[in-house]
């Protein structure tokens, strides 16, 4: 058994308040960059940034979590060289708690496809190998920029994500798809399992007040998935993520997560992996989920759709040349009060690069209150 020294990190888990009715609950995670609020929204900043964005915007929107991806930093522009800087927060510019995946989601979504097209039953379709190979060391990229060949290891991911210097950090795992045979989702689920706990100790040997999550796999198995809460829960993970495929649809991601989430220790947070739409968030609360991440809310607004509480509103459609309001009255975000329907819509329609801006700024800023508003439900006793 692996031991852990709570000295050595500042990371801690605060529940506030947790619901009656449900496994939700309201609490505070704490890390050496801040305070997240949960249940929260973690926006995806794969490369450092948030597309159509610059990072004092996004500080200035208080968003409490980012999202960034190793594998795309192993690629561009190095370890090396975001070590030189100071880490990842230096050279992003960036004082709140940031999140850093593994690698392992490369996995599956480039020789799979992306969680977005399973969710759309469209997932299983091989696409031309990034992926080399996968074996018990680890997983053999090729790099999308250069072509060089770039092994990626449990050890290998957790030194790269410990000079970014990440808040929380994701052990190496594989993600396959939800349709694969018993047999290949046995393998991947046992191998993943080894290089968590090889992560683990590579972790636990110098923790530098970092904090390392657990990913829980099984695919849509309920048995599998148990199992895996099991075999990790028996190490100091600071919390729990809930990765791998998750169903084919919201019903198939509802059962899955209600399926795994009592099988967690509640003093932990847990984080829901890639998942960040409003249906899927709405649907996950009630079963203990406190942090969701997803690309969602930015790439739509690149595309020109708008978050509002009375449902997504396409801004390029005629019907929006003549509205001189705002996105939405409510809404207080930078874009609202200083802009109308009318002039995003010309702004999409002219093809003007700071559309995708303040659209984006809209559609973060809703999803930040649309959270805010969860947890005051929560606290209500209304979930």
């Amino acid at each position: 058994m692996l031991t852990d020294n709570p000295l050595q990190t500042s990371f801690h888990f605060e529940i506030l308040y947790t619901s009656k009715r449900s496994r939700a609950r309201v609490g505070r995670i704490h890390t050496p960059h801040g305070i997240i609020n949960t249940p929260n929204f973690v926006a995806v900043g794969t490369n450092g940034s948030l597309k159509a964005l610059a990072n004092h915007e996004v500080n200035a929107l208080n968003l409490q979590l980012m999202f960034c991806n190793t594998y795309h930093l192993i690629v561009q522009p190095g370890i090396e060289i975001i070590k030189e800087a100071g880490g990842l927060h230096r050279f992003i510019n960036r004082q709140q708690p940031i999140i850093t995946d593994s690698g392992g989601f490369q996995v599956f979504s480039l020789a799979y496809g992306n969680v977005a097209r399973e969710l759309k039953g469209q997932g299983g379709k091989k696409h031309a190998s990034s992926v080399l190979k996968v074996t018990e060391e680890g997983v053999t990229f090729r790099s999308y920029r250069d072509g060089h060949q770039i092994l990626l290891t449990p050890e290998s991911a957790v030194a790269a994500q410990k000079d970014l210097g990440a808040d929380i950090i994701i052990p190496l795992d594989e993600l396959l798809p939800f349709h694969v045979d018993a047999e290949k989702l046995r393998a991947s689920f046992e191998r993943t399992h080894r290089w968590e706990i090889r992560s683990l100790t590579m972790h636990l040997q110098d923790r530098k007040q970092q904090a390392m999550f657990a990913v829980v796999h099984g695919g849509t198995d309920l048995q599998l998935r148990e199992e895996s809460c099991t075999i990790l829960t028996q190490y100091p993970f600071d919390g729990f993520a809930i990765g791998g495929s998750l169903g084919c649809d919201h019903e198939g991601l509802a059962t899955t997560v209600a399926g795994t989430t009592p099988h967690l220790p509640p003093e932990k947070p847990v984080h829901l992996l890639g998942i960040g739409d409003l249906k899927s968030i709405h649907r996950c609360i009630p079963y203990g989920i406190d942090t969701f991440d997803s690309a969602y809310p930015t790439k739509v607004a690149r595309h020109g759709m708008l978050l509002t509480h009375h449902g997504p509103l396409k801004i390029e459609r005629q019907e929006h040349a003549k509205e001189f309001i705002p996105i939405e009255e409510s809404c207080f975000c930078h874009t609202c009060t200083h802009y109308t329907r009318a002039y995003l819509h010309h702004l999409f329609k002219a093809n003007e690069p700071i559309a995708a801006g303040l659209a984006t700024l809209h559609n973060l800023s809703f999803m930040l209150h649309w959270m805010e508003s969860v947890r005051t439900q929560i606290l209500s006793g209304l979930i």
